[in-house]
């Protein structure tokens, strides 16, 4: 993998009406001339970006198969603008719209990390709403988080973290892979509800493939168990990564979902 990659200048596109207009980092990688394939997207998870090892390895995978690859960073995250404590999943939803809008690719497979997992999921019901929208050719979801507000924050939440959602309008924890504290505001939790996908049959049409570890303490395994249940239409994999934690980075972790991803991309043509 190229370590250049992390540090190419992106493109820039505005995103927002006036007044929240907010300019998102793109990177887009065009494909070889000739080559056959989805163009892979990476939607990245909460506090995550596009120059991650994951997002890294799935441009480099996509430059070995000659396939195009779109990254891109949520507003208040990586190199985008904005301020990370204004996300939502709606907001963050409109900027991955607008940046498929903007790349216009014909298909795709998008590979969701964490809450991108969740965004993945949203995408494609957006895009199914429309007459002309990009063929959805698979669906990679790294230890998903859909709905993760409403299912692993809200119910767990302590009397101390209420008091400061209703006091303050966000709430402070821990972080294990970073030295700055994880906040969740009040108004991302109250727009996760209106976001909910765990509420009846999720119709992606296309295949799907999930990759948890089973040793997971930010999303526990049952929770990818629980989306499983809401895919009856779909051909679905499940992949249980029984010493595999949140992140998924090790190298077999790495090959797997490469190999995941490729599958989709390379073998699934209509």
């Amino acid at each position: 993998m190229s370590e250049a990659l992390a540090n190419l200048e992106p493109t820039f596109i505005s995103v927002g009406s006036a007044g929240d207009q907010r300019q998102i980092a793109v990177q887009l990688r065009a494909p070889r001339k000739g080559a056959k394939g989805a163009t892979v997207v990476w939607l990245s998870g909460y506090r995550s970006d596009m120059s991650g090892t994951k997002a890294l390895e799935l441009d480099a995978l996509a430059e070995r198969l000659g396939l195009a690859c779109i990254r891109f960073d949520y507003s208040g995250h990586g190199q985008s603008a904005g301020v990370f404590t204004d996300g939502t999943i709606s907001r963050w939803l409109e900027e991955a719209l607008a940046v498929i809008d903007y790349a216009k690719p014909k298909r795709v497979v998008l590979v969701g990390s964490s809450m991108g997992g969740w965004i993945a999921l949203r995408l494609i019901q957006e895009l199914r709403k429309r007459k002309k929208a990009p063929v959805v050719q698979g669906l990679v979801l790294i230890a998903p988080a859909p709905d993760f507000t409403i299912d692993l924050i809200e119910p767990n939440l302590s009397d101390t973290e209420r008091r400061s959602l209703a006091e303050r309008g966000y709430f402070e924890e821990p972080s294990e892979y970073s030295p700055e504290p994880n906040i969740f505001t009040r108004a991302l939790i109250e727009d996760g509800r209106v976001n909910r996908v765990l509420t009846g049959i999720i119709e992606t049409g296309c295949p799907v493939h999930i990759l948890q570890g089973m040793q997971d303490e930010d999303v526990p395994f049952a929770h990818s168990l629980k989306l499983v249940e809401h895919l009856p239409a779909d051909d679905v994999v499940l992949t249980l990564v029984r010493d595999g934690d949140h992140r998924l980075s090790r190298p077999q972790d790495i090959e797997r979902i490469m190999t995941a991803a490729e599958t989709l991309a390379l073998h699934n043509n209509p």
